[in-house]
């Protein structure tokens, strides 16, 4: 067990009677590919911003490898065992790919860009010249030159045609079963979901068994 989420509950401050996650429990392994699903509002998105460390729970605890992401602080968690992947990509638009991938952490961006299945003529190309599943393969890129053991990613395939989301799915498989990372994705996708180890469904703020 990498990650986990124990008796977590969450209510955002102006509505504290309002819960959006209440008491959930649920464990993530490495090697392991994981959805989490449920309708909007259920609270899938906000149990991957307590598992980023992008807030805090109002109740319970996320723990790293057994401790408590908050003994060492929510920047150092993000820092160190987690990295993302956005819907929006949020790559910086100036520079290229090779450049995007350098500022996640790699010293030989190349490796990742052909992991990930990006042609070496579009390496120096800067982003925004670049189709959508591109970029988001860019990202990903960027994401595995973390040494964070846990990529989280936030509906991955939202914008991208049928086709392409095909492809970013089994880059993100791949990068479960064959790098080891516990990868955690939000989605809608009931195509996505399906092709994920362990599906975990939200309804109403609780883990639907």
């Amino acid at each position: 067990m990498i990650l986990e989420a124990k008796n977590v509950e969450y209510a955002y401050k102006s509505q504290k009677d309002r819960k959006v996650l209440k008491n959930i429990s649920v464990r993530f392994e490495e090697k392991k590919f994981y959805t989490i699903i449920g309708a909007s509002g259920a609270g899938k998105t906000t149990l991957l911003s307590l598992l980023a460390g992008l807030d805090s729970p109002t109740g319970g605890t996320v723990l790293y490898e057994g401790e408590d992401i908050l003994t060492k602080g929510l920047n150092y968690h993000r820092k160190h065992h987690v990295s993302l992947v956005f819907q929006e990509y949020n790559l910086i638009d100036y520079l290229t790919a090779e450049e995007n991938v350098k500022l996640g952490g790699a010293e030989k961006p190349e490796e990742l860009l052909s992991k990930v299945n990006i042609l070496q003529e579009t390496w120096k190309r800067n982003v925004m010249k670049l189709s959508g599943g591109q970029q988001q393969r860019v990202a990903i890129a960027r994401a595995l030159a973390s040494n964070a053991k846990v990529l989280l990613a936030d509906e991955p395939t939202g914008n991208l045609d049928e086709q392409t989301a095909v492809g970013i799915i089994e880059l993100l498989k791949r990068t479960a079963h064959e790098l080891g990372k516990c990868v955690i994705v939000v989605t809608h996708s009931k195509y996505l979901a399906n092709e994920a180890d362990e599906i975990v469904r939200i309804t109403n703020g609780m883990i639907d068994s």
